[in-house]
């Protein structure tokens, strides 16, 4: 991939070059919570921090739908995911307290209740898509963007909203539903990334960000499992102009010299950043 103009520009004026070849969602995100833990994570690329149950949980509910929306049959894509969930090596997980191997045997077989469960709440009435594509990874360069954009998209569909145009559908398997529905901010964010990659992959144009956030247990006065939330793309022009602001920003960040600081105050990284900063084993 060519070098982006901003590269171009720093290595003119001798700044060393960027350390990243691409923002995605995910890395400006822990970038913004963390960045001693995005240092260690996307630029030295090193990943070993063990893997919140909840996130397995969520990795083996993506992958049910994946496979149930490119047309395998129902009972065999939660079969797929559940084989997923038990692949995880014990080394791979942080089982909080769960110390003894009995306790960490009956962890798993929590996961596992809980992603049948929750699997199950959403394919018990699965929205129905005309389904143009699954998984729908890519990186694109932007146009005044310092850098080429990063995403995954789990479902690109044909748009209900407007002939011609297509739809960018997000699954997500959660404790509680989102305060702000599609206001919040990281929905947005996210939105905007995926909208870059799908307009550019499809050449089609992009009308909408539906989030799908299915609960993972069970409401107690019966109330749907499942929310929808929607993002109109036409109605956030505002949230462009924000997002273009935001990756200038962070880039310009990045592209200085400067000390990486922990956060120990972060409830999934905190510890971790803060012993890379004590142990110095990131350079400035």
């Amino acid at each position: 991939m060519k070098r982006t103009s901003a590269a171009k520009k720093a290595a003119k004026k001798g700044k060393r070059r960027l350390p990243i070849k691409h923002w995605s969602h995910s890395s400006l995100t822990a970038f913004l919570r963390n960045p001693l833990a995005w240092y260690k994570r996307y630029v030295e690329e090193v990943y070993d921090n063990p893997r919140t149950p909840a996130s397995v949980v969520g990795s083996a509910g993506h992958l049910a739908l994946e496979n149930f929306y490119s047309g395998i049959p129902k009972e065999l894509a939660i079969q797929k995911g559940l084989e997923y969930l038990r692949g995880v090596a014990d080394f791979e997980l942080d089982f909080g307290r769960a110390k003894s191997r009995k306790a960490k045997r009956e962890k798993r077989q929590a996961m596992e209740a809980e992603y049948l469960r929750a699997i199950g709440f959403y394919l018990a009435r699965p929205p129905r898509h005309k389904v143009l594509g699954v998984e729908v990874r890519g990186v694109v360069e932007v146009e005044g963007l310092p850098l080429p954009l990063k995403a995954i998209s789990d479902l690109v569909v044909a748009s209900r909203a407007e002939k011609g145009a297509v739809d960018i559908v997000d699954h997500k398997f959660v404790a509680s539903f989102s305060k702000g529905g599609a206001a919040k901010s990281m929905f947005v964010i996210q939105a905007i990334f995926n909208y870059y990659t799908v307009r550019e992959m499809f050449g089609k144009p992009v009308r909408r960000f539906i989030v799908y956030e299915c609960k993972k247990t069970k409401n107690a006065d019966g109330s749907p499992q499942m929310r929808r939330y929607e993002i109109d793309f036409k109605k956030h022009a505002q949230d462009f102009k924000v997002f273009h602001r935001l990756i200038h920003d962070a880039t310009e960040e990045i592209a200085r010299r400067r000390v990486y600081l922990p956060n120990p105050s972060d409830m999934f990284e905190g510890d971790n950043s803060f012993d890379i900063y004590r142990l110095e084993l990131v350079e400035e």
